[in-house]
């Protein structure tokens, strides 16, 4: 390792970082190895909960279970980025990583036992564990890579990561391949995805501190190896004021939102158990092609990062009123007493021409998602370069998250009208499109402003840090 310039904390020229793709300290191994954490973790758990209600017939015991894990979740993702600087990604992720097994098995206990408690318990502990890991998943994203590559390391990690869906949803398609009339998976299906969850807990232990990470420039991720928590208490009550903050509210609220009601109400009111794992694997899948076009337009489309940036939310505000407008019209063929009343004949893969409009359906909903998320994650990326800053960011993202996650679930518990779900989730994504375009105009700088380069009269522009 090279020489520290403490002024700029870059590496010396003399000693500066030699560019190896396999170089373990780097920014793209270290958000390659937080994606297959990711793929193990959230990967599979995201997999489990497309089925809808956790792979149950009643989706009761589910609603409950991710209302506790999204409240505690929006307390812990808020607090998450502190914790982050005082304990490092490492300690982090593996509290984290932990409660996903847990979760997972709760399940397995409830195919057997029928009783809710440990479900939520198990949520709750969950909505903890994944406040830290997001947190510092976010942290990583964001702030290792070079600030022109942003795009598409986002884009590197929601592929590796939605591969975990993919994989997930494979899972109980095999398990349950010749039960076309079951309506709970097995055992085995809940089992398989506990062993991955295990395999992403260890995994964890080979994530770097970001005070280890360099980037081929030389420069580190950030200069602070320790923080305290005072120092984060103040950062944090700090982030409730910041107007940059309160501008991504409603893209965070309603970014996992549409979850319940495209899992539950869609995949899981329209198809059989069996398909519902195929559909997973398309859901996810299509968010693996999402991340990479919208990464692509992010970092390439303009020379200009502030013209990207504005490109990025007209694709995804486009792409969105289309799909959403799809799914009003398929969700104005059925309502909820259609569900409750076994009115609605469930579609298998082999249905043909039944399958295919509600099939592409889901598909496109997974495509939106990972260019929504994206997006965003990319305009938090583009307000500051180092990972103290951005890990309270991301947490603050996560945290608001995953409270409008908590009240999503709920509502479904409550029996709101399918289609009024369907409205406030495509209500939530219009509104943040404006408030977006004014964040990125007024707060992203172009590459030439950043690290207090002229703009070209003369004025110095404090750079980006």
């Amino acid at each position: 390792m090279g020489v520290e310039d403490q002024e700029s904390g870059k590496l010396s020229p003399e000693t500066a970082v030699k560019p190896s793709l396999l170089r373990r300290n780097s920014p793209l191994i270290q958000v390659v190895l937080i994606g297959l954490v990711c793929f193990c973790c959230p990967g599979m758990f995201n997999a489990l909960s497309g089925m809808g209600a956790g792979g149950q017939v009643d989706p009761t015991a589910a609603n409950n279970a991710n209302t506790a894990l999204y409240t505690a979740f929006a307390v812990f993702g808020v607090l998450g980025g502190g914790i982050y600087n005082i304990l490092g990604p490492k300690l982090t992720l593996l509290c984290g990583c932990s409660t996903y097994v847990l979760y997972a098995g709760s399940f397995l206990y409830y195919n057997h036992y029928q009783h809710q408690a440990f479900a939520i318990a198990a949520g709750a502990l969950l909505g903890i564990g994944a406040g830290l890991l997001w947190t510092a998943q976010g942290a990583i994203m964001t702030s290792y890579p070079p600030h022109d590559r942003k795009g598409t390391y986002i884009a590197l990690f929601w592929s590796i990561f939605n591969l975990g869906g993919v994989i997930g949803g494979l899972i109980p398609f095999a398990m349950n391949f010749h039960r076309t009339e079951a309506r709970s998976v097995n055992d085995g299906t809940y089992i398989g995805f506990m062993v991955f969850m295990s395999i992403g807990t260890l995994l964890s232990l080979s994530i770097l501190h970001p005070s280890r990470v360099v980037r081929d420039d030389g420069s580190r991720c950030t200069n602070i190896k320790y923080s305290s928590v005072g120092v984060e208490a103040r950062a944090i009550s700090r982030l409730f004021l910041d107007w940059r903050m309160l501008l991504i509210v409603p893209a965070s609220w309603g970014s996992n939102f549409f979850y319940n009601y495209q899992f539950n109400n869609v995949n899981g009111a329209l198809f059989n158990l069996r398909t519902r794992g195929l559909n997973n694997v398309f859901y996810w899948g299509a968010q693996m092609i999402g991340s990479v076009l919208i990464g692509y337009v992010m970092d390439f489309s303009f020379r200009s990062r502030r013209a990207r940036g504005l490109l990025g939310v007209a694709v995804v505000a486009v792409a969105g009123t289309a799909i959403w407008g799809g799914g009003l019209a398929n969700q104005l063929g059925y309502d909820r007493s259609d569900v409750r009343l076994k009115r609605i004949r469930l579609l298998d893969f082999k249905s043909g021409g039944d399958f295919a409009g509600p099939f592409v359906l889901y598909f496109c909903y997974g495509l939106l998602d990972a260019m929504f998320q994206s997006m965003v994650y990319w305009v938090i990326g583009a307000l500051a370069d180092d990972t103290e800053i951005l890990s309270r960011f991301t947490g603050f993202y996560k945290g608001v998250q995953s409270a409008g996650a908590a009240v999503a679930w709920q509502i479904d518990s409550h029996n709101v009208p399918f289609v009024n779900e369907l409205a406030t989730n495509w209500g939530l994504m219009t509104i943040s499109y404006p408030l977006l375009v004014l964040l990125i105009v007024k707060a992203v700088k172009d590459d030439d402003e950043v690290d207090g380069k002229s703009k070209g009269d003369g004025t110095i522009v404090p750079g980006i840090h």
